[in-house]
This record gives C-alpha cells, sequence and structure tokens, in this order.
C-alpha cells in the first residue's frame, strides 16, 4: 500500500503568548481542513513535545481515542521518525489516517525546555558536565571546530548558510526575520561569539510555533481536497548521546539514514529537487549535505559557496528560511515536512522551486544523536 501526505499546516509562529496544546490544536485544525478532513476521521497520532505522554494529553485535548500512537521522543528527527512509524501502521491495517502534529510556547515562556529536564546522571556526563559545556551548542561548537580544522576551511563557509538562510526568510511572510533585512558573511562573523567557531547568527532562533501533516492511502488521497504528496522512502539512524561515544565527530548519521530513505526510494541524491535539512547550527547544514550524498566529505564549505544555496542557485535549501531565520520552536523536524509538501504542491509563492517533484526532508536529534530522511514526491 502506498501511503500520502493529504494535509500540512503550521500554527501561529513567533511569540504566541499561547499554551503548547493551543498551538498543537491551531496546527491540526488547520492541517486537517486543508486537507478536508475532520477530527472524526483521525483514528492515528504522533506527536511529541507536551511531556513524557504527549500522545495521550494531545489526545484527550483534541477529544479522539486513537487505535495507534507513537510519542517517542528522539529530539528534532522524531517527526521524519513518525512519517516512517504512520506509514507502517496504516500499511498493517492498524490504522487508517494519522495525524503528526507538534507545539511548542518556547519563545513566550522564556525557556529552552523541551518538556522534560535534561538527565545529566547518564555515563558520559562525569567525563562532559566538569568543562561546562553550553548543551547543546558547544557540542556542535566541537564539531565545527574540527570540521574546519580537518579540512581548512574558514567560519565564512559556515557563514554562507545563515546568509542564504535569511535570503529565503526575505521570501516568507511567516519568517521570524522576514522584515530584518538581508544578512551578511561579515555580519555572520562579527556577531558575538558564543561557543568558538559558532557566533549568535550560527545558531537558529528560539520561538514558538508547532505544525501537522495528515497521511491516509494514496488510493484515498485521490478522494480529498490536496493532491497527495506521496512517501516515496525514509531511512533512520542513531549513534550517540554524549560526544564522547562518537568515533568520528566528522561521520554523521545522516550517511546511514539517507542511504536508506534513497535504496527504498529508489533514487539518488540528483534526483532531489528541494531540500529541507534542520539547520540547528550553520555547521549541521554543511554535515549533513555530506552526509545524504549530495557532495563529499570536506567538500560542502565549497558546496554551498557562490549563492548555489540562496533564492536563484542551483541548489534550493531550506526554502523557509530554516531554524536559523524562519522559526525554531525547540524540535523543527515537523516544519521540515510541512515545507516539503507546500513545495511538491506548487503552494509557496515567491519562494517556489519551480517544477519541485522530489522532495527531501531530514531531521537532526541531540547533538548530531538521531537521524531520520524521509524521500516525498509528487502522485505520478
Amino acid at each position: 500500500m502506498t501511503v500520502a501526505i493529504v494535509g500540512a499546516a503550521e500554527s501561529d509562529l513567533g511569540v504566541t503568548n499561547k499554551s503548547i496544546l493551543h498551538l498543537q490544536a491551531q496546527a491540526v485544525t488547520r492541517a486537517l481542513a486543508d486537507a478536508g478532513l475532520a477530527l472524526s476521521d483521525v483514528d492515528g497520532l504522533a506527536t511529541a513535545g507536551v511531556s513524557r505522554f504527549s500522545a495521550t494529553q494531545v489526545a484527550e485535548y483534541l477529544g479522539i481515542e486513537p487505535a495507534w500512537t507513537d510519542s517517542t521522543f528522539a529530539g528534532g528527527s522524531a517527526f521524519e521518525m513518525y512519517v516512517a512509524r504512520a506509514v507502517q501502521a496504516i500499511e498493517a491495517g492498524q490504522c487508517s489516517t494519522v495525524l503528526i502534529s507538534y507545539g511548542s510556547n518556547q519563545r513566550s515562556a522564556r525557556s529552552r525546555s523541551l518538556a522534560g529536564v535534561l538527565e545529566t546522571h547518564t555515563p558520559e556526563a562525569q567525563f562532559e558536565t566538569p568543562y561546562g559545556p553550553l548543551f547543546p551548542l558547544s557540542y556542535y561548537a566541537m564539531v565545527a571546530q574540527r570540521y574546519l580544522h580537518v579540512y581548512g576551511v574558514g567560519r565564512e563557509h559556515l557563514a554562507e548558510v545563515a546568509v542564504a538562510a535569511r535570503a529565503w526568510a526575505q521570501r516568507n511572510p511567516a519568517a521570524f526575520r522576514y522584515g530584518a533585512g538581508p544578512l551578511t558573511v561579515d555580519d555572520v562573523l562579527a556577531a558575538p561569539m558564543v561557543s568558538a567557531p559558532l557566533t549568535v547568527a550560527d545558531c537558529c532562533l528560539v520561538t514558538d510555533g508547532g505544525g501537522a501533516i495528515v497521511l491516509t492511502s494514496l488510493e484515498r488521497a485521490r478522494d480529498l481536497r490536496r493532491d497527495p504528496v506521496v512517501v516515496l522512502g525514509y531511512g533512520e539512524s542513531t549513534t550517540n548521546t554524549g560526544m564522547i561515544a562518537a568515533d568520528d565527530l566528522l561521520r554523521p548519521g545522516s550517511i546511514d539514514s539517507g542511504r536508506r530513505a534513497f535504496a527504498m526510494a529508489g533514487l539518488g541524491p540528483e534526483d532531489v529537487d528541494v531540500t529541507e535539512v534542520y539547520d540547528s547550527f550553520t555547521i549541521s547544514v554543511l554535515m549533513t549535505l555530506e552526509g545524504l550524498g549530495f557532495c563529499k566529505p570536506g567538500e560542502a564549505a565549497e558546496f554551498v559557496g557562490g549563492g548555489r544555496i540562496r533564492p536563484g542557485g542551483g541548489f534550493p535549501l531550506n526554502t523557509t528560511g530554516g531554524g536559523l531565520s524562519y522559526c525554531h520552536p525547540g524540535m523543527y523536524g515537523l516544519l521540515l515536512l510541512v515545507e516539503a509538501v507546500r513545495q511538491l504542491r506548487d503552494e509557496c509563492g515567491d519562494r517556489q522551486v519551480p517544477g519541485a517533484e522530489v522532495a527531501l526532508a531530514h531531521g537532526t536529534g541531540g547533538i548530531f544523536s538521531t537521524h531520520a530522511t524521509v524521500l516525498l514526491g509528487v502522485d505520478r
């Protein structure tokens, strides 16, 4: 059985002063309206970000009693993982219509909490905590420092990722930095240093927001309101919790998750028309592009140069403005999927990638800890 996404939507974004469940409900009702479905049609739910019992709380809040749920907590990659689980559940006949949702009010609440307390008594903590790392920033900074050293590139190559993200955000009225004006490489380099070599401008936003997507069988999807977006392939990889467990900081799990997704879809990197990858930090993008096979190890710094990932360049990347300039409500992976769907449905206005037929969404969680790749395509 082939499964498709039939609805996609955001909640309010930015500074909302709304509760997490309110933002979830906004995204859910908008995504269902987009699909032409009602809450009574939903019999599967995958969600995170409310508590350790996220699926239970969201189901009760929405007034549904799903036959299948998933609230796996894997950080920002969880939602790409949920797509795989949802496809499998629909194929197995456990449910027919799955809702994947998320919401966070981090900025309004002035909190970085992800509905839980960071575990400080893990085995790796005894070796890492004494050095006072900023979680997760200093861990990504350590990867960035290693990348610059091994491959002999400069901070300006990281900065290009942030510059391109801002350029895309200028085309997206929903972006937090929509009216902030362009960003230059010099601006990024001159921004306050937070954890070397990453400045404030190398780091994602902290905003409120959320999103939702709806999945069902392709056969049923063809009778609904929107053109269906087909799930072509998916793959995941879980690698480490602490950095001391990583054998090689420059070998991300996206290598394996991407390989599995491409193999399932029968496609390669050259077949992708638009790419949405988790940009928690600028280094995340370089590492992910290499891991997914868009370029070889050490080549991403050059790959993103020359305006290639900016609007009008040859490689459309993070077309909303990404976590760096659009929004980042704690876990951003679901909004990658929302944008991928919209691009394939030709709904993105000034930021639309002409003729997009295959989109890739890749989530990263923790400190390069969890990786999940989803390939989506138009219904041919």
